[in-house]
This record gives structure tokens, C-alpha cells and sequence, in this order.
């Protein structure tokens, strides 16, 4: 190199583009190795005491230790997910802030709510923590025993079902039912499974379209059954139930959680985020949480998280367009 370049690389100016560039390269400490510098909050955009909140505390617990500062939880619900996930778009780029959430957010609202911001570009990916199977659950003594057995009589009579919310996930898994298998289903909104279930359980609805898990403790105490699952494979708390694609119905409706960072967020400090997080799914405290929430640990780094966040929004944007639901 001759005396001109080294000094133009002794300048301030270029010692920051060096530092930046081998920084981004994981070959230097600028950016990735001061980071954490201060505590961490992770936002969970649902309620207190959630299947949301077991898991998002968890990774604090786990995160901590990892990354040697304090870690904690801050709750900002409301929206399905949104106003969590757009306080996350303001946080600074930094790494400190975070979020765990479901998808919902990022791929079913931006299709239902205008200018929310929100979408796969709107947030960095870090990874996916679990897997929310969904499925429908109904009385414990109802006469059907198979999905088929359902369909069958909703092709008689419309049967009344519970979710967690309109255009929520496992309402939208309801809808591919019916667009697969035919059928009415009159749908009652609720603010949570839990209180969809209770209306289940007393009679007053045919079933509940719901995250599994929430239905574990109602059906561990004899009171609902599970007719089957959205997803690709049965739940480990029901080996017994096929899926809908098992019993011949094409109904799939995949549903994960992970955690997210702001957009911009640079790329040594994901790539320390992603490695936490994988020591995460593998600790004691996640593992623990998973079997009281009868929830599944499902690892993706920050590259297959991504992709599986937006193949979510491109699918979702299609089945709510033949839903005929516009944005309001």
C-alpha cells in the first residue's frame, strides 16, 4: 500500500468505514462485541399470563445468562399483535429491544387494517421459538368423533364455533375447511380460547377453533377432545388425533411464534441474537415451559425465519382475498 492509502485509512473518517465493514464481516468488535452494553426488554404483544408471556419470559431468563445483562418482559397487548409490534418498529435499532411474537401480526393484520406499517420488511427476523398448532376441539360428549363426522354436520345445519378473534388464525383455519370440505359455520369471536372453550363446554357452541394448547388443561380434565389438528403433524399431547389432511380434509394452517428485532438492526448483533436464542430452545427453563403449555420448540435461524414469514403474509393475503375481506 503505498503512504497515500495508509493515509487515507488513518483518518477518522476511514477507521469508521473500516470498523463498520469488518464489523459487519463478524471480523471486529464494533458493533457486535461491546453489544449488550445495558439490559434488554422483550415486548410480548399479548396479555399477562398468556402462552405468549410463559415463552417470551423464558427467553429472558435464558437470553440473560447468555448475554450477561438483565432481560425483561414489558406487556403491550392490543391490536392482535399490532400495537406490540409497532412499538417494536419505534425502538431503537440497537439490539436492546425485541420482541416475541406470533405471526399474526406481520402476516393476517397488514391484510385487515390499513396502514399499520406492519409486514415481512417491517421488522428483522431472528428466529422462530415454537410451533402454535392449531385445531378444533369440541364437548366431551359430542357425537362426533372425526373431523368428517363434523363436516357432515355442518352440511345439515350451520354449526356455531368460537375463536380467538375474527380473521384470527384458527378462524382462518375454519374457512379453509369449509372452502375444502363445504359445510356453514357461524363464527363467535372471543377475546381469548380460553373463553371461546368455556362456551363450548357448557353447550352453547358446536366447538372451538383453537391454539391447541389452550385447550390441553380442558381436555386433560375430561371436559373437551380434540377432533383435529391445522397443522402439518399431529400434537404431542394428542398422538391419538390425526390431522385434517390425515382425515382427508386439505384444510392447513400453520401458525408460529418467534422473535423479532427492529428493521436495521445490525447484522453482527442478529447474528448473536440468533445464536442466544438457538441455546434458548435448548435450555431447561424453555423446556420446562413448553411442557406446562403443551406448546413445540421449532428452531429457524434468521434466514429460514425470514422466508417462513413471508410465504405467511403471501398466504394469508390470498385465502382473506377470497374471503372477500378488504382492509378497513
Amino acid at each position: 500500500m503505498n503512504r497515500r492509502g495508509i493515509t487515507a485509512l488513518t483518518r477518522p473518517a476511514g477507521l469508521a468505514r473500516a470498523a463498520l465493514a469488518l464489523a459487519f464481516l463478524g471480523l471486529a468488535p464494533a458493533a457486535g462485541a461491546e453489544y449488550p452494553d445495558r439490559p434488554l426488554t422483550i415486548i410480548n404483544p399479548y396479555a399477562t399470563g398468556s402462552q405468549t408471556d410463559a415463552v417470551a419470559r423464558a427467553l429472558a431468563d435464558s437470553f440473560a445468562q447468555t448475554l450477561g445483562q438483565p432481560v425483561v418482559v414489558v406487556n403491550r397487548e392490543g391490536g392482535s399483535g399490532v400495537v406490540g409490534l409497532r412499538a417494536l418498529m419505534a425502538s431503537a435499532p440497537d439490539g436492546h429491544t425485541l420482541a416475541f411474537s406470533p405471526m399474526v401480526p406481520l402476516g393476517i393484520q397488514p391484510h385487515l387494517v390499513r396502514n399499520t406499517g406492519l409486514g415481512p420488511e417491517a421488522v428483522a427476523p431472528i428466529c422462530n421459538v415454537t410451533e402454535n398448532i392449531l385445531g378444533v376441539m369440541v364437548r366431551a360428549d359430542s357425537p362426533w368423533r372425526t373431523l368428517p363426522d363434523l363436516v357432515a354436520a355442518a352440511r345439515q345445519r350451520g354449526l356455531t364455533f368460537g375463536s380467538p378473534g375474527p380473521n384470527s388464525a384458527p378462524a382462518i383455519g375454519v374457512a379453509r375447511l369449509a372452502k375444502a370440505a363445504g359445510g356453514e359455520y357461524i363464527h363467535a369471536p372471543f377475546r381469548s380460547d380460553a373463553a371461546a372453550l368455556l362456551e363450548v363446554k357448557a353447550g352453547r357452541l358446536d366447538f372451538g377453533a383453537i391454539v391447541v394448547a389452550s385447550g390441553v388443561p380442558m381436555a386433560r380434565a375430561g371436559e373437551t377432545r380434540l377432533l383435529a389438528t391445522f397443522s402439518l403433524r399431529r400434537h404431542p399431547e394428542f398422538p391419538d388425533v390425526a390431522t385434517a389432511r390425515e382425515q382427508g380434509i386439505e384444510a392447513v394452517e400453520l401458525s408460529a411464534a418467534g422473535l423479532f428485532a427492529p428493521r436495521d438492526t445490525p447484522a453482527p448483533v442478529l447474528a448473536r441474537l440468533e445464536a442466544a436464542c438457538q441455546v434458548a430452545l435448548g435450555s431447561e427453563g424453555l423446556r420446562n415451559v413448553a411442557l406446562r403449555w403443551a406448546v413445540l420448540p421449532e428452531f429457524l435461524g434468521r434466514a429460514a425465519f425470514g422466508r417462513r414469514i413471508a410465504e405467511d403474509h403471501e398466504s394469508h393475503g390470498r385465502v382473506l382475498r377470497e374471503l372477500g375481506v378488504e382492509p378497513q
